[in-house]
Parts: C-alpha cells; structure tokens; sequence
C-alpha cells in the first residue's frame, strides 16, 4: 500500500494487512501502545465537548460573538458529533477501522487548528461543525477496533479503560479548559484549548502503524433509504434539545418529537425489511435485537443523561450561586475524577466476583452520594460544608466508575466483531444523546424550580431526580446479563 502524504502508512509490522476482499484478517492484538492511541483520539472528542464551556466569555469578548452563535459554537460539535457515529462506524467496518480513525484524527487535528485560529465567530461556528464530524469519524473505530483485536481479560480492561476514559474525559475538560483560560497560555487566551489538540493529535498520528487493522468480513452495502431515514430522526431529536432552551421550547418545535417518532418507525420497518432481503442495513435489527445490548442501552440512557444533569446543574450552582471562577469549578470535579480513575481500574475484578451485580451496586453508590448531597445542600445551605460537598461529589464518582465501564462490557458482549462499529456507533449515539437530554432537561427543571423557590430546594429537588434515574439504572441492572 502507498503511503499517503502526511499520514502515516496504515499498515506497518506491527499490524495485519487490511485486504480489499475475502475475510477479517486475524488482528494482531491491542498492545498497550497502540490502546493508548486509540484512548487519545477518544479523549480528545470527549474533552472538547465541554472545554469550550469555560472559555464562551472569552471568544465573546475576542470576536464579538452574541449568545446565539455562542450556543452553536458548543452545540454544533455536539449535533454533528453524535448525527454522524452509526455511520462512521459503518464506514469503519465497510473500509477498514485504523483507516477511518487516522482520517478522522488527522480531520480532528486540523480542525482543531482551524477553530484555534478563527478569526470570526462565523469561522469558528463552522469549524466547530467540522470537529464535531471528524469526531464522529474517529470515536466509533476505537470500541470497534477493542472488540475485534481483543478477547477476554484484555477486552475486559480494554473496555474498562474505555469507560473510564468517557467519564473522565466530560469532567477533565472542565478543569483543563479553566486552566489553560486562566494561565493565558503564549498570550493566545481562549485559543488555547483548541491549539493544545493539535500536538497531541499529531503524536498519536505517528504511531497509529501501532493499532492493528481490522474491518468486517464482507464489505457492508450502502443504505440510502435507511441513512436518511435515520439522518431526519436525529436532526429533529437533536434541534429539540439544542434549540429548546434558547427559544423558550415553542409548540412547533415540539411538533419536531411527532416527526422523529415517524421516521424511527418508518426506519425500524425498513430496516427489518432490507435485511430480510440479505442487504446490508445501517442499523442491523439483529445486533440491536441482543439481550446484552437492548437491556444495556436501556441501563445506559438514565445513567448517562443522569450524569449530564449532574455536571450541567454543578457548573450552574458553582459558578452562579457561588461565584465561581471556570478554575475553580472544575476544581471541585477533582474528587469525581480521582475516585472514578481509582474504582474504575478496579472494574474488571469487580465484576468478576459480583457478575452483573456491580452494577446494582454502582446504583447504590451512586445513589449514595446524591443522597448525602441533597442533605449537605438541604441542611447547610447557604454555606455547606465544603468537605462533605467533595465527599458526595466522590462517592458519585464511585459509583459511576462502577456502572459505566461495565455496562460499555455488557452491551458489546453479543456484537460480533464484524459489526463491531455499527455497535459502538449506536452505543456512542445513545450515550452521547442521553448525555445531552439530560444536561437541557436537568438544566431546565432546576432553573424554573429556582425561579419560583429557593436555589437549595431547586438543587435538592434537582438531585432526588437523578437519584429516580440511579433507581431506574437498579432496577434494569437486577435484568441485566452476566459480564463475566
């Protein structure tokens, strides 16, 4: 194969060959190097769906942006992002995963360079788009490239370490973006979290050669009917929960629900029918139809628009209510994410021994924590006991590291390899989709709650119903297959 000008060549003497035709071939194993640069990647799009947060204040100021053309700056990654993952792991199965994520990565790179250098607000909204998209290139191939070059224990910790990286990912770009805004890095201000991608991103270019290429058996066909089908669904799912908050959620907008619903039906029936016909749909009823990941996406949706909720409503408590500072906001994240990195190391033992109790056991926790922060709140406001705040905040932490890392094991468990980015393609969506549900929905009901009450009722109010989503995450857990 010929190496392409400025990337890599995709296949070196630590991978195998990806043919044109003819079978997978047999992957040549994830190396501790190679799950590194895949992690990077994932990281990275993981981290800049909230390290812009903290530096809106600062691109205002700079290119004169108004609250709208700042909402897309941060939602126009996130809508492009999650519209674009089934098909990018479609394409990764269909082309080859290493290929799409060194393209999706090297797209990343420069388009974090773009964003970093806009000198508009107009440039910065569309290269915010373009991220979102090469994003959703590279984030599918990273589950998908875990699930086809790794078995047993090392796909255990392989997942583990990707969950880990997904929880940890939200709350490190809080903390990184308000560090690199208050250091002023170089003079460059908020640029800064956008030019620090770019080294990064080119050291992991240079040694993707490192990550084994895999792809499906049989290159999958191209489904039109269905990627529009499922292109209209998410547009209208995604504009309700971007747009909502900022136009006041007007009646024609939730006419935009009737319309997804119809195309989500309209999907399935086409769906079932192209595959019955042995063609080769964009979403396979077959791989959804599994028990590990239909019940696992029904635990992973709470769980995740819980945690969206979570960060979402903290960042509005700490930096409207207290004052704040984006530094010292993340700051208080540093207990979620010292105890999530810890217990998550641990996961694979975890569920080892207690099976798919862990994860009835990571809603306790988590439910814990939510509990002893509601009495913090409740009893101590308007000066809480700071200690006892981190200490909720972790217990948390706990308790996601216990449920998220798992449930990412049990949904994937039944996904064959061949269709291992179509899998992690709909396991991304979903997850990224409740994620951002649950930050417009959390966010919306504590702050109408706050406008008639007080704010520690809104917050108490606000925290029992996470802790509804940590019992609903129980309850399926008790239904859940066994990971081990």
């Amino acid at each position: 194969m010929t190496q392409r000008k400025g990337l890599p060549p995709l296949n070196g003497p630590h991978a195998t060959p990806e043919p044109s035709t003819g079978a997978e071939p047999a992957a040549a194993g994830l190396t501790g190097l190679a799950l590194v640069v895949v992690l990077t990647g994932y990281a990275l799009s993981i981290v800049d769906a909230s390290i812009v947060n903290v530096a809106l204040a600062s691109i205002s100021d700079d290119l004169h942006g108004g609250p709208a053309a700042l909402e897309l700056v941060v939602s126009g990654y996130g809508l492009t992002y999650a519209l674009g993952l089934v098909l990018g792991g479609r394409l990764g199965d269909a082309f080859g995963r290493r290929r799409l994520y060194a393209y999706g990565l090297a797209a990343f790179t420069v388009t974090s360079a773009l964003c970093g250098l806009a000198p508009t607000i107009e440039f910065l909204v569309v290269a915010r788009l373009l991220q979102g998209a090469a994003a959703a290139m590279l984030v599918p191939q990273v589950l998908a490239t875990i699930q086809a070059a790794t078995e047993g224990p090392a796909r255990a910790r392989a997942i583990g370490m990707y969950g880990a990286t997904a929880g940890l990912g939200m709350v490190t770009g809080q903390i990184l973006g308000g560090l690199l805004v208050s250091l002023d890095v170089a003079g460059i201000g908020w640029r800064s979290v956008f030019a620090i991608n770019v080294p990064i991103g080119v050291a992991a270019l240079l040694a993707v050669r490192r990550v084994p290429a895999t792809r499906a058996e049989t290159k999958p066909g191209f489904d039109p009917l269905g990627t529009l089908l499922f292109g209209v669904t998410m547009v209208c799912v995604l504009a309700v929960v971007v747009a909502g908050p900022e136009l006041g959620w007007p009646l024609w907008l939730w006419s935009l629900l009737v319309v997804a619903a119809a195309g989500a039906l309209a999907l399935v029936r086409v769906e079932r029918g192209l595959e019955a016909r042995g063609g080769s749909p964009l979403l396979s009823p077959s791989v959804l139809s599994h028990p590990g990941m239909r019940r696992g996406l029904a635990a992973m949706v709470p769980f995740s628009a819980g945690f969206g909720a979570f960060l979402f409503v903290y960042a509005l408590i700490a930096q409207g209510h207290f004052g704040f500072g984006g530094l010292a906001s993340g700051a208080g994240l540093a207990p979620f994410a010292v105890v999530f990195f810890v217990v998550a190391r641990f996961t694979p033992k975890i569920a080892a021994a207690l099976g798919r109790r862990i994860v009835t056991l990571g809603a306790l926790v988590q439910g814990s924590g939510l509990l002893l922060l509601a009495l913090v709140i409740g009893l101590g406001w308007p000066h809480p006991s700071l200690v006892l705040v981190l200490l909720g905040i972790g217990v948390f932490g706990a308790g996601a590291a216990l449920i998220g890392p798992t449930l990412f094991r049990m949904i994937l468990a039944d996904v064959p390899s061949a269709q291992a980015g179509m899998g992690s393609g709909v396991l991304v969506t979903s997850q990224q989709m409740a994620t951002a549900l649950g930050a417009t929905v959390g966010g919306t009901f504590y702050l109408s709650l706050a406008g008639s009450l007080s704010t520690a009722t809104a917050a108490v109010l606000l925290l029992a119903l996470l802790g509804c989503f940590s019992l609903i995450v129980l309850v399926i857990s008790l239904k859940l297959p066994d990971p081990r």
